[in-house]
């Protein structure tokens, strides 16, 4: 029997799916003009820019661009445009679904700030909003004529968002939405100036006018910002399935290296799509700072058991401990799932929880009652192989008391 948990979380898996599907077709497209742009063959006579020769799926394809427009409107023309509102439109329906409904749970950490369910959706909301009309006012400033400037602004942005988000959001929440802040940023970009800049010239050409070559200007250096923002907006959205990236009070820190390493990948094969050779240095610049992501990763953030144990239960929590059967759920959990979902686990290797998740004290059982009802209950997901040999009855008692607290 299905009930509202279950189809949610199917909800949430759908527009999951269709977000990285999207997300695949913006970055591939993004990152395909990027590559042809930067390995034109600019050495040609004639009103083009450049042009490539390329072979792909048994086919030749020949590619000119130009820097403004052609001499006449073409009868067909491509837009990529949907790929990138897509992504957004889908992300954004995802942080709805997973941390604004869920906020007790995934977007609040009463460790960091007292904020009710309200004040945390409209603080992550209103966030997305205002880190758009910053970027866009830098841009517009004389900033804009000086690109390495605008970026070193851009990338301290970055850093104030990151501790900012770390200072009211839980781990996992603070990068999350960085990485929403930054595709927000991008698909603004897209939606707001490249868009717009585009159809300005299409109608030059279709009256006859000659585009002024500025829009053109304009769109290359938002396409550039949003060349340097795609890979770390990877990982960030990856990050929520990773404890070690978002469970050690220097996240922040490691999100902004992030972006760092974004810019050293990104510059290699800029570099070598430009023919300008191969600067391996990028690889050892990535590579230190993965080290140093690495090991800031390794002093916690969490709180203690002491400190949940003393701390006062949230509303969310204390409709589940309240709940019928939950002293039963609570040893069930302690004997079955804490010795991985702990503090310090004790079970084989593991150095930190699964996911980030404990499952030690009173608050933490009621805090996750939901996932453990759909792994343990509903599911046999968790424990994995039913390596503890959680009994169906067990599972049974799990079940009747999260519906219990419904």
């Amino acid at each position: 029997m299905y009930d509202v948990a279950i189809l949610w979380d199917w909800l949430a898996f759908a527009v999951r799916w269709l977000h990285v599907i999207t997300a695949i077709a913006w970055i591939g497209s993004s990152f395909y003009f990027i590559a042809l742009d930067l390995g034109l063959n600019r050495d040609l006579p004639g009103p083009a820019d450049g042009e490539e020769w390329q072979v792909h799926g048994g086919g030749f394809y020949h590619i000119q661009k130009y820097l403004v427009a052609p001499a006449e409107m073409p009868a067909h023309l491509t837009w990529f445009k949907w790929e990138s509102y897509a992504t957004w439109l889908s992300g954004f329906a995802m942080l709805a679904v997973v941390y604004w409904v869920g906020a007790e749970l995934y977007l609040i950490d009463p460790n960091k700030a007292d904020l009710s369910v309200f004040q945390g959706i409209l603080l992550s909301a209103a966030s997305l909003t205002i880190g758009w009309l910053v970027y866009d006012f830098l841009c517009k400033s004389p900033l804009g004529n000086q690109p390495t400037a605008l970026m070193l602004l851009l990338f301290v942005l970055l850093v104030v968002m990151s501790w900012g988000y770390n200072q009211v959001f839980t781990g996992r929440a603070a990068l999350l939405h960085l990485g929403a802040f930054t595709a927000t940023i991008m698909t603004a970009n897209v939606f707001l100036i490249i868009m717009p800049n585009q159809r300005v010239v299409v109608d030059d050409l279709k009256a006859g006018r000659t585009p002024d070559p500025i829009y053109g200007k304009i769109a290359k250096l938002r396409s550039t910002h949003n060349n340097y923002l795609t890979l770390p907006v990877i990982f960030l959205m990856l990050s929520n399935h990773y404890p070690l990236s978002f469970g050690t009070e220097y996240a922040w820190i490691i999100a902004a290296l992030v972006f760092l390493m974004g810019v050293t990948i990104r510059h290699y094969f800029n570099s070598m799509h430009a023919r300008q050779g191969q600067p391996n240095w990028t690889w050892a610049a990535t590579a230190l700072l993965f080290i140093l992501i690495a090991w800031l990763s390794t002093f916690p953030g969490h709180d203690t058991y002491e400190d949940s144990m003393a701390r006062d239960l949230t509303p969310y929590e204390a409709r589940f401990a309240a709940a019928d059967g939950f002293d039963a759920a609570h040893q069930i959990v302690s004997g079955r799932c804490a010795m991985c979902h702990a503090r310090q686990p004790v079970w084989g290797n593991l150095q930190w929880a699964p996911k980030g998740v404990f499952l030690e004290t009173p608050a933490d059982v009621a805090r996750h009652a939901r996932e453990i009802y759909l792994q343990a209950a509903v599911s046999h997901a968790m424990p994995p192989a039913n390596i503890t040999n959680l009994p169906d009855d067990d599972r049974n008692a799990l079940a009747n008391w999260y519906r219990a607290a419904r």
